[in-house]
């Protein structure tokens, strides 16, 4: 069992050494995706856009590997402010509507300045 890396060339990767994402036989493990859009380098000012910008970058990360957001089992995700729970739990809803994923949610402090999110996820690929 070796992983494979899997690289989403959609993503720029910011100036850490790690891969996007790694498969070992049918599972992708997603490393944490910010809300950064990559297409322009910014970092919205609000919790909402920069929540929904990594649940994107995430998707793209599986659709590069071969899966998709119905095929998450497991997410782990860091916020900064604990008061922005129940909008994330709102958020959750609309990406995982039915049977949605075990989920972790610690709060922590990001490297990058005014970053208020990053999620990785555990997905399946048939």
């Amino acid at each position: 069992m070796n992983p494979t890396v899997i690289d989403a060339n959609l993503l720029p990767h910011p100036d850490f050494v790690y891969a996007q994402a790694t498969r070992i036989d049918n599972l992708i493990f997603v490393a944490g995706q910010p809300g950064i859009d990559f297409t322009t380098g910014k970092v919205a000012n609000d919790f909402e856009t920069q929540a929904r910008q990594a649940f994107k970058n995430v998707s793209l990360v599986l659709k590069a590997a071969g899966s998709n957001m119905n095929k998450v089992a497991k997410t782990t995700i860091w916020l900064c402010d604990a008061s922005n729970f129940d909008k994330l739990n709102e958020l959750y809803k609309e990406y995982f509507p039915v049977n949605p994923p075990a989920r972790s949610t610690p709060v922590v402090g990001l490297p990058k300045a005014n970053l208020q999110i990053s999620i990785e996820v555990i997905a399946c690929i048939d």
